[in-house]
């Protein structure tokens, strides 16, 4: 079995957010030992880090079954108002690098605009010109799902498997997004 560089233990057991304290208590390897081996002291033997990286993987799947909806959404959501232009939507998708834009009435969403739906919309023989000028509810699709931002994020995953994003919600009010990306980061 080939395990990343010792050297990643450190940043694996950060990146997780557990102490070395807890490192210890799932691998059975003494917490002064993996200080050691983190501060490079120490070489680790093959069955230490079979049991530290096997600790580590375990750790990391127990914490994504524990990871909520408000935990893996983009907390900076970038929309466009349904009264806006479509030229506006593309500009503000150009200049964010997002793909895509929950549409919105005020606080409420209403809809959504991706670059593939503009697109497609070109291939189907609209022009550049009468679409920047046209009004984005008169083009947009339907509106990404909603969640509670304690909803599981297994549910999250299960979800999107039918739509490009998600939207998380507290108290009525959209908090975060998330898209394949931001699952990806989880990886």
């Amino acid at each position: 079995m080939k395990f990343p560089p010792v050297s990643e233990i450190r940043r694996l057991r950060k990146s997780l957010d557990i102490t070395q304290t807890e490192l210890s208590k799932e691998s059975g390897i003494s917490q002064s030992t993996i200080a050691k081996i983190e501060r490079e002291r120490i070489s680790a033997s093959y069955e230490t880090v079979v049991a530290l990286f096997g600790a580590l993987e375990r750790m990391r799947q127990t914490n994504m079954q524990d990871m909520r909806a408000i935990d893996a959404a983009s907390k900076k959501v970038i929309t466009i108002q349904s009264n806006e232009k479509v030229h506006s939507a593309t500009e503000l998708m150009r200049s964010t690098g997002f793909s895509q834009l929950p549409v919105l009435s005020g606080d409420v969403p209403v809809g959504s605009i991706s670059e593939r739906s503009i697109f497609n919309l070109l291939r189907a023989g609209r022009t550049m010109d009468e679409l920047k000028d046209t009004v984005v509810s008169a083009i947009m699709e339907e509106s990404f799902p909603l969640v509670n931002e304690n909803t599981p994020l297994s549910s999250v995953t299960s979800i999107m498997t039918d739509c490009d994003a998600v939207l998380v919600f507290r108290k009525g009010k959209v908090v975060g997004m998330i898209t394949d990306t931001d699952l990806l980061k989880l990886i």
